[in-house]
């Protein structure tokens, strides 16, 4: 595949397994120039969140990316790690160095802020964390998104949830700071858990990378050995419904492979054929209670009762990701990884 000027891109995170393996894409794929980098608290408090983000980025081998530490808890809700997901460290308790690299000497925000207007062409911003940062962006500095292009977030889920059975991680951890996106007055795609959760390294895939003698390659393999294939899918991202008593069922689930995660929103990126939206109303429910963090997306292809009643909402429109194709995107992820260490 041939790829025009790179696309200016920043990266929101909360470094993270699967955080860490759409850095290393960022990084080696010749498709994207990575401007910035910030942090926030999700998969781990945003120390850790920094100290990961480093370390990657020089495990792979990236140019003096400037990387900002953020917000350490959400707008309102108190912080709530993953730490059962990514282990206590946010990187799979990898026991990975220290970092030699240092932050930036100003908050993520800022960053934010400065590199958005410095761009020579429109960025295109992927939050791949909870939106804590990117709604002080918004609701302090409007005038960014005059210079983006197109907002790629990890979040939400038109259908099953994982934080809840219908929120999904990032966008519970912050509602408030989901539906302030919502509102941002720019192109956004939602890359959620219907396509996030597909999208699956074959084990054998899995077990040449951490076999290989190149540093980035390798943690790419040891980070999909820690990120087994989700409950419900196989290494080729289909469905699987497992008995009620979670044995799994015939065929099951390949623990052994790998899945992309975060990483498939950066391959929508540069790629954006591979996933299939469709541009639909959606809300964050921020009420108390079992559906808090929702994000609601209307699929109905017409109103109901409720709007013929009461009158209809003003909503967002999003392109949301529905169906993706797996092998495309793993044959990207796989040749983008690896040919970034030969150069």
């Amino acid at each position: 595949m041939t790829y025009g000027p790179p696309i200016p891109v920043i990266i929101d995170c909360d470094t993270g397994v699967d955080d860490a393996l759409a850095l290393l894409f960022a990084v080696r794929h010749p498709g994207i120039d990575l401007r910035a980098v910030t942090c926030v608290a999700g998969n781990t408090d945003v120390d850790g969140v920094v100290r990961n983000t480093l370390t990657v980025l020089e495990t792979a081998g990236a140019p003096d990316v400037p990387v900002a530490r953020g917000a350490e808890r959400p707008l309102i809700e108190a912080p709530r790690s993953a730490s059962h997901v990514h282990g206590h460290d946010g990187m799979g308790d990898l026991g990975l160095p220290a970092p030699r690299r240092t932050p930036a000497d100003v908050d993520a925000v800022t960053l934010l802020h400065r590199e958005i207007l410095a761009s020579p062409r429109p960025v295109t911003l992927v939050p791949t964390a909870p939106l804590t940062n990117i709604a002080l962006l918004l609701r302090t500095h409007p005038e960014v998104t005059r210079n983006i292009e197109r907002i790629v977030f990890m979040g939400g889920a038109a259908g099953a949830g994982n934080a809840t059975p219908v929120a999904e991680f990032n966008v519970w951890h912050d509602p408030e700071a989901a539906a302030i996106l919502l509102t941002a007055g720019v192109p956004l795609t939602m890359y959620g858990l219907d396509v996030f959760n597909r999208v699956v390294v074959p084990a054998a895939e899995v077990h040449r990378l951490r076999t290989s003698t190149e540093p980035g390659a390798r943690l790419a393999g040891d980070l999909l050995a820690h990120r087994p294939a989700a409950p419900g899918t196989t290494a080729g991202g289909t469905a699987v419904h497992a008995p009620a008593d979670g044995t799994g069922g015939t065929g099951g689930t390949d623990e052994t492979a790998g899945g992309l995660g975060d990483a498939g929103a950066l391959c929508a990126v540069v790629d954006p054929r591979g996933l299939t939206t469709y541009r639909l109303p959606v809300e964050v429910s921020l009420a108390p209670g079992p559906a808090r963090g929702q994000t609601v997306v209307d699929r109905r292809s017409r109103i109901g009762e409720a709007e013929l009643h009461e009158g209809t909402r003003e909503q967002a429109l999003v392109d949301v990701g529905l169906e993706v194709d797996v092998p495309r995107y793993v044959k990207l992820y796989l040749e983008t990884v690896e040919a970034g260490g030969t150069g």
